[in-house]
């Protein structure tokens, strides 16, 4: 049978062509989409709510259905009661139609999807670290490796987040059992891996977590560098060293940087009786910031003590402290710094004869032995290159007796040197400072032969002045930036910082030139300063060494009976050198001092 042609405007396409691009039937198509819009406007609540109660619906068929069938009839029966109790409350109807449609409309809601896992670039960055750990943190037999070339990077990084910049913030990884996360050159090659592909120039925390294999690497943010010198809250026997990480410590003090005032974390220094560290050492390169600290540790002592200084550098970094209250001497020549740390020494030992007898006697200690007493040394290694070039006694070997019996007799002891000479720093200073401060850049082996134990973070890109790190004791390796305190009398000082460290020093008591009554010492002239003084200048007239309590101990009876006390070098007065670079004594214990002044 034949088949029959089909009409021509079936298989003509032109008339088709024709009415698609008619004028006509574009117009239809524009006013199509306008009222399938429009409607959508208009209709959207309600297919909101729509597509909320199905939902609702879809949750409830799926808790009907994981409901178990023996505890079906009790859920039917609480349904039905809710029911009726609604329908027999007045208005209950319109209030249950309002909430089922408002809880559809919650439920039907446009969710914007969330973007979950990293992006491809991120995902690049993850990879090639994994790479990299491979060869540290893989071994040959491990039958499943965690490590391998070409292995699966999210078995290994269980958290990692980046910021907005694409850079890595945090990153949790894994590592075998077999690792020998307890050597500190196995720690010290991962950290150095992961800092190189983690980005260089900031600074990064590594937290070991031996029982559960884990490291945690985080960026830290810089320590903040506006916070000059000012009156911290704290209680008498507190110092504040710097500043530090917020997580690293559970305390915080109101501090004032620039125009505002916020809370800080701080490092504290407990001194005291009490103390476990009862004296410090600085080291830093030079221009780090070492006297800078030196300095506020001072302002902050005169609070409540009184503060010797013994400058030797003798730039008159201290000059500013020179005639004010509680300063009882700033030395920086040999001669005046020998007497003074003499004087020093011997006071340490007259504090505890009394201090001892008062306990003996069942009574308070005497006030005079309670003032805390600071003794800042700054670079003494430079008076010992001259002491022996002089063929005098080493300045430091003062410092003994104060290093030894310095925390029973309330006097504490700050050295500040630098890395270059550190080597000549004594023995009993190298022993008694258990709180330790590293200024400026450092590497890890020197941080750690100094505080004794290595930082856990990197260094940083960028070394402002006053930054550093602190470990007081046994406690952990702090980050540390030092408050701004620089010299007032300096002409590069900043006017706002001059006037925040001036008004924190105590007012003049002397003139700045340290004019007052002074006579030479020796001659075996005895002066009448009460039973009050102690008397351990007697055991030094019989050629006794510094620190022989015993002798000191035995001479003090008859000098308390006469009242009087021999006045060479180590009587409890205050020592200077006069122009000459002889040392020079003012009579009188230290009440007297300081009510001289």
């Amino acid at each position: 049978m034949a088949r029959r042609p089909l009409p021509r405007i079936l298989t003509n396409s032109a008339p088709l062509a024709r009415m698609a691009h008619s004028a006509s039937l574009a117009r239809s198509r524009e006013f199509a989409r306008s009222a399938a819009d429009s409607a959508s406007d208009v209709f959207h609540p309600l297919i909101t709510i729509g597509r909320g109660l199905r939902r609702l619906g879809a949750a409830g068929r799926g808790r009907w259905a994981e409901t178990p069938k023996d505890q079906r009839g009790p859920l039917a029966f609480f349904v039905g009661a809710c029911v009726l109790v609604v329908w027999l409350v007045p208005y209950g109807p319109l209030l249950a139609l309002i909430g089922v449609m408002g809880a559809g409309a919650w439920a039907g809601r446009e969710r914007t999807p969330v973007v979950t896992g990293p992006s491809e670039a991120e995902t690049e960055r993850l990879r090639a670290l994994y790479e990299a750990l491979v060869p540290y943190l893989s071994a040959e037999g491990d039958p499943s490796p965690l490590y391998a070339h070409g292995g699966d990077w999210e078995r290994a990084f269980a958290e990692y987040a980046f910021d907005d910049s694409g850079r890595l913030e945090r990153l949790q990884l894994k590592y075998p059992a077999y690792f020998t996360d307890g050597e500190d050159r196995s720690r010290v090659r991962i950290e150095q891996v992961l800092y190189a592909k983690a980005g260089r120039g900031r600074e990064y925390r590594f937290t070991w977590d031996e029982l559960a294999n884990q490291l945690t690497l985080t960026v830290l943010d810089a320590l903040p560098t506006d916070i000059a010198a000012q009156r911290f809250v704290t209680s008498p026997g507190e110092t504040v060293l710097g500043f530090t990480d917020p997580d690293s410590v559970q305390r915080t003090l109101p501090v004032t940087g620039g125009e505002e005032t916020r809370d800080a974390p701080p490092v504290v220094w407990r001194t005291g009786q009490r103390s476990t560290e009862p004296h410090l050492l600085v080291l830093g390169q030079p221009g780090t910031g070492a006297t800078t600290l030196l300095r506020s540790i001072a302002l902050q002592a005169l609070q409540h003590g009184d503060v010797l200084v013994i400058d030797g550098s003798g730039t008159g970094e201290y000059g500013c402290l020179v005639g004010r209250q509680g300063v009882l001497g700033v030395e920086s020549g040999l001669a005046g710094a020998l007497a003074t740390l003499e004087w020093a020494s011997h006071e340490t030992e007259r504090r505890l004869i009394a201090g001892n007898r008062a306990r003996q006697a069942g009574g308070a200690a005497p006030d005079d032995t309670r003032r805390p007493l600071w003794i800042i040394a700054d670079r003494p290694t430079a008076l010992s290159h001259i002491a022996v070039a002089e063929e005098r006694d080493d300045p430091q070997r003062w410092l003994q007796v104060p290093l030894r019996h310095g925390r029973a007799a309330q006097v504490t002891v700050v050295v500040a040197d630098q890395f270059e000479t550190a080597e000549l720093l004594s023995d009993p200073v190298r022993a008694h400072t258990k709180a330790r401060v590293v200024l400026g850049p450092a590497t890890a082996e020197e941080v750690r032969a100094v505080l004794g134990a290595p930082p856990h973070t990197t260094p940083p890109a960028q070394v402002p002045p006053g930054r550093g790190y602190a470990r007081l004791g046994n406690a952990p390796v702090l980050r540390l930036q030092v408050p701004a305190t620089p010299d007032p009398l300096d002409d590069a000082t900043g006017q706002a910082d001059r006037e925040a460290v001036t008004a924190l020093l105590p007012e003049h008591t002397i003139p700045a030139d340290g004019a007052g009554p002074s006579e030479p010492v020796g001659g075996g002239k005895r002066v009448d300063v009460g039973k009050a003084v102690a008397t351990a200048p007697a055991a030094r007239a019989d050629g006794a060494e510094p620190g022989d309590g015993p002798a000191a101990a035995e001479a003090a009876p008859e000098a308390e009976e006469t009242g009087s006390v021999a006045e060479p070098v180590g009587a409890s007065a205050r020592v200077r050198t006069d122009k000459g670079g002889e040392p020079r004594v003012i009579k009188g214990s230290v009440e007297a001092v300081r009510a001289e002044g």
